[in-house]
């Protein structure tokens, strides 16, 4: 049997785990089943530190996504970390088994069934958002040339980001990687999206699960409505006279209003001379969320970090007007963190202040004291603005930094098959010696 660890020293609990067993025989602390339909068996581990999900594949494929993964994260597209790779396990009968893909959990994600079934997420209910951050997504990955092939909600997480959702891709079983995408490839995968999203809305429907509302397949051909969109406001080439070179300035701003950066422009002269071709050659997602990390440190979702940036420059703005003199970003960036940011999340109660991130609950503490400024006629203060989020909109809501929501009679009728591991004989295969034990490359 072998082990392969992307990162060794973050996951050393990995190895004391009975990898040389059968995944539906593992009986150890903090293993939950995953909700919902697979294609392999698949079980969640939680232990003090990482919560990791573990699935079982042949080895080829397990080999396979482990490295598209690795490849995914050095992009810097949304994915799920990966963690290891098991290969060369034995069957019951000592022929060749399957392996062990192991990836880290994405904390405060949410599955689809819990957005668009409009239950249980008292802040708020994101369910609309969630196909255009599934849009989003395969706009992305088609831009760093990665055709996917099963894109679906099943295969996809969604993590709050301010008012909006960033989804995460999970499986990529199907997935290929090149240099670029052609328009077909493109189209092929945005179809394959549609239909199976379609599906996947369909399936809740018949299960009383969809939110009312909600047209499957009205939502499921939307996607590709938002996906040209976005497709062509990131990769359009435009042409405007010399003269109108603020053209360039304005295309980045729209860029930025995105959420996405231009890293290389190409200015190109057309035959005439009297017109320029602005091409982007680079688009990158995350401008808000760089910005932010680079003046406070804070890690955030591109929308959280736009909110946060926005409180920044207001804070610099109440400060200039006490002094007099102009107060430079960083400097306004310094003080918002230890005058507003942090006392802000030390104000959350620690037995609640993990149910969300904290760009999150700050954002949301922001939201909140908008609201109830609002119906109050006046400037509600941040302590009170606080004291009102916690009791009203916090405690009562569920805990998102691993979500194993309670199962519904309905969920549960449809789900049960789809949980639980088929009948196997009791024995477990004899546990056999691990053979070693390497770190993934070269020293990674």
């Amino acid at each position: 049997m072998r082990l392969q660890l992307a990162k060794p020293a973050e996951h050393t609990a990995v190895v004391s785990w009975p990898l040389t067993t059968r995944l539906d025989d593992w009986d150890i602390d903090g293993m939950h089943s995953v909700m919902g339909l697979h294609r392999h068996v698949v079980r969640m581990v939680e232990t003090p530190d990482t919560a990791y999900v573990v699935k079982e594949l042949p080895d080829l494929l397990a080999e396979r996504e482990y490295r598209l993964l690795r490849q995914l994260v050095e992009h810097g597209l949304p994915t799920a970390e990966v963690v290891g790779v098991v290969t060369g396990r034995v069957d019951d009968d000592g022929g060749p088994g399957e392996g062990l893909l192991i990836t880290r959990h994405v904390d405060y994600s949410l599955p689809y069934r819990i957005l668009l079934s409009g239950r249980g997420l008292q802040i708020p209910y994101l369910g609309e958002r969630l196909l255009d951050s599934l849009a989003g997504l395969l706009v992305r990955l088609h831009l760093a040339g990665f055709y996917w092939g099963d894109c679906s909600l099943s295969n996809t997480l969604f993590r709050r980001d301010a008012d909006a959702l960033q989804a995460y891709i999970i499986d990529v079983e199907t997935g290929e990687l090149h240099e670029s995408l052609s328009d077909g490839q493109r189209r092929l995968d945005l179809e394959i999206a549609t239909q199976n999203v379609a599906g996947d809305l369909i399936d809740l429907q018949a299960g009383g699960l969809l939110a009312d509302g909600i047209d499957p397949i009205e939502t499921a051909l939307a996607i590709e409505e938002s996906y040209s969109r976005l497709w062509a406001e990131l990769t359009l080439t435009e042409e405007f006279r010399v003269d109108e070179t603020f053209r360039v300035d304005q295309r980045l701003r729209r860029l930025h209003d995105l959420g996405f950066d231009a890293s290389e422009l190409e200015l190109v002269s057309v035959a005439s001379g009297t017109h320029l071709r602005l091409v982007p050659r680079v688009v990158e997602h995350g401008f808000h969320a760089q910005r932010l990390k680079a003046l406070t440190g804070i890690v955030a979702g591109e929308n959280q970090a736009r909110r946060l940036l926005h409180d920044i420059r207001r804070y610099g703005t109440t400060l200039e007007g006490r002094s007099g003199k102009r107060v430079r970003e960083a400097v306004a960036a310094a003080r918002w963190m230890d005058e507003r940011f942090e006392p802000t999340i030390a104000a959350i109660p620690s037995d609640l202040a993990g149910k969300l991130e904290p760009a999150e609950l700050y954002h949301q503490v922001l939201e909140h004291r908008w609201f109830i400024s609002e119906a109050a006629g006046y400037d509600v203060g941040m302590a009170d603005t606080i004291d009102s989020y916690v009791r009203n909109v916090l405690t009562p809501a569920r805990h998102e930094q691993i979500t194993l929501p309670p199962l519904t009679q309905e969920l549960q009728a449809i789900t049960a098959d789809m949980a639980r591991p088929a009948e196997l004989p009791e024995e477990s295969p004899e546990e056999l010696p691990v053979a070693h034990v390497e770190a993934d490359e070269a020293g990674d």
